[in-house]
């Protein structure tokens, strides 16, 4: 097996030990979730990266790379649907695009075409984990004021952001406690839904093909 494909495995081995404790939460179960998740991230660009670089594009990794990221992106969507940071629809709105772009980059490979990447699927990936990144450092940084119950003291969870700044002290409304999340979310799942029309759009020819041309 190639050193890509390890660095790939590994990412996947990750995503477990992630969940666990997104799932258990608070201040040190979040941190350790947002660690072990942004080194499962730089895994993706990692494993990419060796791959070109010393010629170990293989079939294998084509196919578990990219199924990795979904799992990776996912667990954390649902995972903030339950803790009512993400909302339940964006999240399906985005596992539809990843399906239907799935879904049509087999029908490429079946008739022996190459979905060439977009720049457009780049942006995405790249928003989807900052995107998440920012929502967990929220989360801590208010110490579970939104999104944790099982921080010890939520009400005094504004005074752990003590920058200097001050202007966090005053809020104390869920609706601007949720602020960021929402446009966070918003925008996740716009730029994603956009990386879908993207590749729909450059892939016609073949969404079209797939739809007229009868069975043999």
């Amino acid at each position: 097996m190639t050193t890509a494909n390890k660095i790939t495995l590994v990412r996947i081995l990750m995503i477990p030990f992630f969940v666990v404790f997104a799932v258990l939460g608070g201040p040190k179960y979040d941190t350790i979730a947002l660690i072990l998740f942004c080194l499962a991230s730089v895994t993706d660009f990692l494993d990419g990266y060796v791959a070109r670089k010393y010629n170990q594009v293989t079939d294998f990794g084509k196919f578990v790379d990219p199924l990795a990221d979904k799992l990776l992106v996912t667990a954390a969507l649902v995972i903030f649907v339950e803790r009512g940071l993400f909302a339940a629809w964006m999240v399906f709105v985005i596992l539809a695009r990843e399906f239907i772009i799935t879904s049509l980059r087999n029908v490429a490979a079946a008739k022996g075409q190459v979905m060439a990447a977009a720049w457009s699927g780049k942006v995405k990936t790249c928003v989807q984990i900052a995107g998440i990144i920012l929502i967990f450092l929220y989360v801590i940084a208010l110490g579970g004021a939104v999104g944790c119950p099982n921080y010890s003291d939520s009400g005094s969870a504004i005074a752990v952001v003590t920058l200097g700044t001050g202007w966090l002290a005053n809020l104390s409304d869920g609706e601007t406690l949720m602020l960021l999340p929402t446009v966070v979310s918003w925008v996740v799942t716009l730029v994603t839904v956009y990386s879908g029309y993207d590749y729909l759009h450059r892939n016609w020819a073949l969404v079209a093909e797939g739809a007229t041309r009868p069975k043999a």
